[in-house]
């Protein structure tokens, strides 16, 4: 079985740890890596991380050119950088390389050009995408039904420097029709991952559904369980609550 041949966009905190896990996972075959800067420019993203082989060649945005996707191919691009990398998808799109992005602060001409390229190859859009959170999305939409009389409130908790609510927060707030400004509260301290905490509040009880990332591994994780879903998937735009949707239905018990 060949591998998948993966790209990365983001080589920082979080793009690291996913670097590592499509290396610690033998489907894959990470052929690059993005970074902003000319940092590690040419090294490898494994030898970096304590591995004896080369993968994962490093790259800087400023290198990413027309001829770049043609010379460099992959079957997944993976973007844990920033807004910015979807200047580069079209490109890679026109090619049917497939596109999963996890960024959560996307401007709306940004997000737009995102989406517009459904129609020329796979794209898995989702802001968190870990496995946990996506299900914590569906289960809460199932419980509203359930319960829709319940006052609903969200805490959303990450580390100290994270600015603004968290895009899962806003897209949790969406789902359920709640008012982002009031009913979304955010907790800023230490070095917290990130912690999403959804409160159904009864007459007689109250339901609380929560996650919370232990690592940034989740992440990885998370794109890796995308990424195998998605090589299998046609042109058109896709998110994370649909791997989990479909997933959830063909292993529902049935009494």
């Amino acid at each position: 079985m060949e591998k998948i041949r993966v790209g990365l966009f983001g080589f920082g905190r979080t793009g690291k740890i996913v670097a590592n896990e499509y290396l610690q996972d033998s489907i894959f075959s990470l052929e690059w890596v993005v970074r902003k800067t000319h940092r590690d420019k040419h090294k490898f993203a494994s030898d970096l991380l304590g591995y004896e082989y080369e993968a994962g060649k490093i790259f800087s945005i400023a290198e990413i050119d027309d001829s770049f996707f043609k010379n460099n191919p992959v079957d997944i691009i993976v973007d844990f950088a920033s807004s910015k990398a979807v200047n580069y998808y079209e490109k890679a799109a026109f090619l049917g390389i497939k596109i999963i992005s996890a960024i959560s602060n996307y401007k709306k001409q940004d997000l737009d050009k995102l989406l517009s390229l459904k129609s020329r190859t796979a794209v898995l859009y989702s802001p968190n995408i870990t496995l946990g959170i996506n299900f914590l999305l569906i289960a809460s939409q199932v419980l509203q039904e359930i319960a829709p009389h319940a006052d609903i409130e969200i805490v959303e908790e990450h580390f100290r420097e994270k600015q603004g609510a968290s895009g899962t927060a806003k897209k949790l707030a969406s789902i359920l029709n709640l008012n982002e400004k009031t009913n979304v509260n955010s907790i800023r301290v230490g070095g917290i991952v990130g912690k999403h905490e959804i409160i159904f509040g009864l007459q007689n009880q109250t339901i609380r559904l929560a996650h919370d990332s232990i690592s940034r591994a989740a992440f990885g994780q998370g794109a890796i369980f995308a990424s195998k879903w998605l090589i299998k998937k046609h042109k058109g735009l896709y998110s994370m609550e649909q791997v989990i949707t479909e997933m959830f239905k063909k292993h529902l018990p049935v009494y």
